[in-house]
Order: C-alpha cells, then sequence, then structure tokens
C-alpha cells in the first residue's frame, strides 16, 4: 500500500504500484503534507483515474500533524498540488472509512506480506501505531522517503520536509520496530534528478501518461531552476526512486544498518534525521539506509512506465 500526499512525484510513485507488471497495490492511504488533505485526496483519485485503476481504493486520513499546525509545499507543487494542471473533477470515489482503520485492517488481512510505501509525513503511519502497537509486527517492510543522511535538508538547513512537517510521528515510527528502509533526501537529490536533456525522450513520447507526468511535475521543474543556493535545470524523484527499489530490490546498490532519530523538541533543528553512521551512540541499529543506488536502472525504469500509451 502507498501513503501519500499526493503531488508531484509522488503521483509517479503511485503510477509505479498502479501499472508496473506483478505488483498488487491493495491501497492508497492519504495523508496532509504537501498540499492539504482534501486536495491530496483528489490528486490521488485522479491518478487512479489516469491509471485506468479505479479498482484501487482511496482512503483519506490524518488532515494535520499530530500536534502541530500542518506546512505545507504549495510553493514548490503549485496551488493544486499538480504543477497548476486544475484537472477535472475525479470520476473514482474516496472509499468508506479513515485511513488509520484501513492500513490496519490491510496489514492483519496481509500479515506478513504487507509493505507500505510512506512517501509523506508520518501521521498515518504513527496514528495507527497508537491504536495498534502490534502494527509492526504484521508489516514485511516499511519504505520511508524522509530525512537526511548528515547532509543539508530541503526545507531548513537541518530537515527534510516530511520530517519537519510531523517530526513526532517520525519519531513515533522509528522507534516502533518496524523492519524499515530509509530513502534519505541527500540519496534523491545524488541518484533520483533527471536533468532536461536526459528527461528529452519523455518531452518526445506524447504518451498520456509521460503528459501527465510532464503536467504534474510542471511546478517542481520550474521551482528547481530557481532555487536558491543552485538552481537545477531538472525534475527530482524522491517517491518514485524509493517505489522503483521496492520494486526491484537490485537498484539498491549499498546500505548501512543504522540507528536513526528525530528531533522534535528544538524549534532549530526541527525534524534533524540523526543518522548515527559511525554506532557512537551504541544504540541498536533501527533503519536500513540506502546509501547508493542504480540511477541508470531507475531511470530505464521511469521512462518504460511513462511510455505506455
Amino acid at each position: 500500500m502507498i501513503d501519500t500526499d499526493t503531488a508531484g512525484d509522488d503521483v509517479t510513485a503511485m503510477l509505479f504500484g498502479l501499472l508496473w507488471p506483478d505488483v498488487a497495490l491493495e491501497a492508497v492511504t492519504v495523508c496532509c503534507g504537501n498540499v492539504y488533505l482534501e486536495q491530496a485526496t483528489r490528486n490521488a483519485l485522479n491518478t487512479v483515474e489516469v491509471a485506468g485503476r479505479p479498482d484501487v481504493p482511496v482512503y483519506a486520513g490524518a488532515a494535520r500533524p499530530l500536534v502541530r499546525d500542518l506546512v505545507t509545499a504549495h510553493y514548490v507543487h503549485g496551488p493544486d498540488g499538480m504543477g497548476g494542471a486544475n484537472f477535472p473533477e475525479p470520476t473514482p470515489s474516496l472509499a468508506e472509512g479513515h485511513a488509520v482503520d484501513a492500513l490496519i485492517e490491510l496489514s492483519r488481512r496481509h500479515a506478513g506480506e504487507l509493505e507500505i510505501i510512506a512517501q509523506a509525513p508520518l501521521t498515518n503511519i504513527a496514528l495507527a501505531l497508537l491504536l495498534d502497537p502490534e502494527l509492526p509486527s504484521r508489516v514485511r517492510r516499511l519504505w520511508v522517503m524522509g530525512g537526511s543522511n548528515n547532509r543539508l535538508g530541503n526545507i531548513t538547513p537541518a530537515a527534510e520536509f516530511n520530517f519537519y512537517v510531523d517530526p513526532e510521528a517520525a519519531h513515533l515510527v522509528l522507534a516502533a520496530g518496524f523492519e524499515l528502509t530509509l530513502v534519505p533526501w541527500d540519496l534523491c537529490i545524488d541518484y533520483g534528478i533527471l536533468l532536461r536533456d536526459e528527461l528529452r525522450p519523455v518531452l518526445d513520447m506524447r504518451t498520456k501518461l509521460s503528459e501527465f507526468y510532464l503536467q504534474v511535475n510542471r511546478s517542481v521543474w520550474e521551482f528547481s531552476t530557481k532555487a536558491e543556493g543552485g538552481s537545477i535545470d531538472g525534475i527530482s524523484h524522491p517517491d518514485s526512486l524509493m517505489m522503483a527499489m521496492a520494486i526491484e530490490h537490485n537498484l539498491i546498490l549499498e546500505t548501512r544498518d543504522c540507528f536513526v532519530d528525530v528531533e522534535y523538541s528544538s524549534e532549530l533543528t526541527r525534524g534533524y534525521s540523526l543518522v548515527d553512521l559511525n554506532a557512537v551512540l551504541h544504540k541498536p541499529s533501527n533503519a536500513t539506509v540506502v546509501t547508493r543506488v542504480d540511477r541508470d536502472r531507475f531511470k530505464a525504469m521511469l521512462f518504460e512506465l511513462l511510455s505506455r500509451s
């Protein structure tokens, strides 16, 4: 299942889950984050409709972080989170019930088999834990796009966006005992940005999915070209890079098992992810941190996905 705050690259990750052969996507759960919850759910419904998969249920979840006011990323993804595309009202409807209840039910129905792709602030996952502390024992693997491995963040110097939005949730989830793979922001910068020249095949495809991809990532691309501290003429793919790893594990070339925690009591370093690479804290590892991936294979998978008519 995918837990998403649907905007920009979240959409591409969803397309992988919806359309890649032999992937059984049981549900999409939606959280606030990049945009407000109502818009994020609408964007998720638009995505399942474009993919021709209205059979996949979409559940609305948390409308705000556990204890904080919501911070969004409209400034990156546009007012609708989809590059200002303003897609029409989707035909599919939200599934009945709350995302957190759906997550718990799915973990029981598919105990030992369910993998969760967490590409939003971790509020929904944390709420599920508070209701059902045994959740980690039933989840095969939790994939988390969040934090930064001893590098700069993308919303403050200390923090990556997902962990910054709800640091309390991230702290709870990391401490809960999941089999957890962490895909940090720095890895996504090093391996998940495709520049304009590399994207030329996508610009030339003219397929339904390639045009959809370019629409929803338009604001991200514009934002990247004007970013302070170093502009980049390209599109970042943090969520879809993680989804590709979950589908094809051989994309992962190097990992480190580390103790990871998240700062939630300091405003200066709110959302900072402490990745203890040298084990100086002498605490047991709680995350497999990805440090190197096969960028060329990811790019090939992305182009294969988007070339579908």
